[in-house]
């Protein structure tokens, strides 16, 4: 039997207990991001590496223009009194539970999809507008993976099950910092390599959640995960994507042999 935490619970449990085996997020991931990461999942996208600072991969004048717009998506802040993102707060219900109505944008019902409280923009405020076009892109062109991931359908579950919603924010944030998309010029090969799918690719980006989300179940399923987990199944992740960008015969991200886990 799977076991949903409350939100209350979940606060209290972690602080009391288990608050140590949590890392809070740096402040140059994006700003504001650690207060609410610091109540839940964490994420362990910040990791210097030395090697990477001394780096620099020249891009082609495609390859900066999508960097730049890109960047320009990370900027955009969730804002909850424009009808556009009011919009697709209401899609993203749509698909994740079509036969369900939404009785308004701040209900107790988002907890069912697991957000931290009946307020999704709270959630939004440390990831941004892109990490809702994020989960809107993978329920709308991976609806069967993102159906089987928000109900845990697959696999011998946990009792302490991941919260799908807050682990797909955390997911927006680990890509963000594996592929450096916050800096003028990528300063790791794995990011370059990415640069150059995305030229060729504009949803790369959205494409590359995905992958990553289905990877990271399919890890947790793999190490027997359980909640407290969460941050050793994100490292996991990250060094597993990092690998399979980087194979030889990888020329689109359809290659990675992680996008096969992927089902419509």
């Amino acid at each position: 039997m799977t076991i949903c935490l409350s939100n209350s619970f979940l606060n209290l449990w972690l602080r009391n207990s288990f608050v140590h085996n949590f890392v809070l997020i740096t402040a140059e991931v994006v700003a504001g991001s650690a207060a609410w990461l610091g109540r839940g999942l964490s994420c362990v996208c910040a990791q210097s590496r030395e090697d990477d600072s001394r780096q620099s991969f020249d891009l082609t004048p495609a390859q900066e223009d999508c960097l730049w717009k890109l960047q320009h998506r990370l900027d955009i802040a969730y804002d909850g009194s424009l009808p556009e993102h009011q919009e697709s707060l209401r899609a993203l219900w749509k698909a994740a539970f079509p036969g369900e109505e939404l009785h308004g944008l701040i209900t107790e019902q988002w907890k069912e999809m697991g957000w931290q409280g009946k307020d999704p923009s709270t959630d939004f405020r440390g990831g941004g507008f892109i990490s809702l076009e994020n989960l809107l892109y993978f329920a709308r062109n991976f609806p069967e993976s993102f159906q089987d991931l928000l109900r845990k359908q697959e696999g011998d579950r946990s009792m302490w099950e991941y919260p799908f919603a807050v682990a797909g924010v955390n997911i927006t944030f680990m890509l963000i910092q594996m592929l450096e998309l916050e800096a003028v010029k990528p300063r790791n090969l794995v990011g370059a390599t990415f640069l150059k799918f995305l030229s060729e690719n504009e949803s790369a980006f959205d494409l590359l959640y995905c992958i990553a989300f289905k990877l990271m179940d399919h890890q947790w399923l793999a190490m027997r995960a359980s909640y407290m987990d969460f941050n050793a199944v994100m490292k996991s992740t990250r060094h597993q994507l990092e690998r399979e960008l980087m194979e030889e015969n990888v020329t689109r991200l359809e290659d990675l042999p992680s996008y096969a886990l992927l089902t419509r």
